[in-house]
């Protein structure tokens, strides 16, 4: 049996019973090839170059059904736009460069050992979490 963490979108969707249309699939399959953290606009620009049926509200929707059933995860990367990834197993961090919008994932165990030592401090077992870090590249700084 494959676990989880490393079956497709498209696998995952049949797995939790979800009724797959050649649409979702094609939807499943953009954000599965995603490199970046695309938005629904960009989803449904991908997608329709696949499939120019497909519409909007049907990526709006598609996007929910997955994000409802844990199979991709949203973020606000305070750029007035949810961004979409598959969900993984292997903990990720992000850091968005504010100049451009690109995110960067990083994973430091130091970091996460100071987390888990904070909340263990403060009486708290940590069971999840979020780190985004926003900044400029440092050649901008030099500008100033």
């Amino acid at each position: 049996m494959v676990a989880e963490n490393e079956m497709t979108l498209i696998e995952l969707c049949a797995h939790k019973g979800m009724r797959m249309t050649d649409q979702r699939r094609v939807i499943a399959d953009v954000i599965q090839a995603a490199e970046d953290h695309p938005d629904v606009e960009e989803l449904y620009r991908r997608a329709v170059e696949i499939d120019p049926k497909i519409s909007i509200s049907t990526v709006y929707r598609t996007v929910k059904l997955f994000e409802d059933a844990g199979i991709i995860e949203r973020h606000d990367f305070r750029d007035g736009r949810s961004r979409y990834e598959p969900v993984s197993e292997e903990h990720h961090d992000h850091l968005i460069d504010l100049r451009t919008g690109n995110v960067i994932e990083f994973r430091s165990e130091e970091i996460e050992r100071i987390q888990e030592e904070v909340a263990r401090k403060l009486g708290f077992k940590l069971i999840d979490h979020r780190l985004e870090l926003y900044g400029v590249p440092l050649s901008d700084d030099k500008e100033a």
